[in-house]
């Protein structure tokens, strides 16, 4: 293989990480009926004249296994925190008592589950496509390559087919945890 056909392989490969990480990030919002303050990262609270992450203004705790404690570092934002998380798509009552606010995280029932269950295998099915998009990309760009013969040509396309391989194969093994980790009662 030749310096260009490598280049072309690990791009792909960073692609691939960028799919799967960002693949994680999603399935680390899902509710399994535990308290995880990941579910929080993506909240934004509007304070002080600007918008800024949940973890920024507030300290974020897993006390119990169905309890969220959310300590502001300003109790003045205390509202703003409560509205933030009624707005986001989390599903859970805040509890405001004027000093924290708490989320108790409810337990998921047999269809809730169900319907996670096929939201993670979307996720991850979307993943899938990104990663053939991207095997796409990287075979178009093997064959822009003029000075190879047909046979590293071949080879180097065979590559990013195992490379996509492995990448698939990990997807599958991601969402198989997280649907184990949901159904768990």
């Amino acid at each position: 293989m030749n310096e260009q056909e490598i280049e072309v392989i690990d791009f792909l490969k960073e692609q691939i990480e960028d799919s799967i990480c960002a693949l994680k990030q999603g399935l680390k919002k899902f509710s399994t009926g535990r308290a995880n303050i990941t579910m929080l990262d993506g909240i934004y609270v509007n304070c002080y004249g600007s918008s800024m992450p949940l973890h920024q203004c507030a300290t974020l705790s897993a006390t119990d296994p169905r309890l969220i404690i959310i300590k502001p570092w300003d109790k003045t934002i205390l509202n703003d925190i409560t509205k933030a998380i009624q707005l986001s798509s989390l599903g859970i009552n805040p509890q405001n008592d004027g000093t924290i606010i708490r989320l108790p995280i409810p337990a998921l029932d047999e269809e809730r589950r169900k319907v996670l269950v096929k939201q993670a295998k979307q996720y991850g099915e979307n993943t899938k496509i990104s990663i053939r998009n991207h095997r796409r990309e990287a075979n178009e760009s093997l064959k822009e390559i003029k000075k190879v013969s047909e046979d590293c040509m071949r080879t180097a396309i065979e590559k990013v087919q195992i490379v996509v391989d492995i990448a698939i194969k990990q997807v599958d093994k991601i969402i198989s945890t997280k649907e184990k980790e949901i159904l768990e009662v």
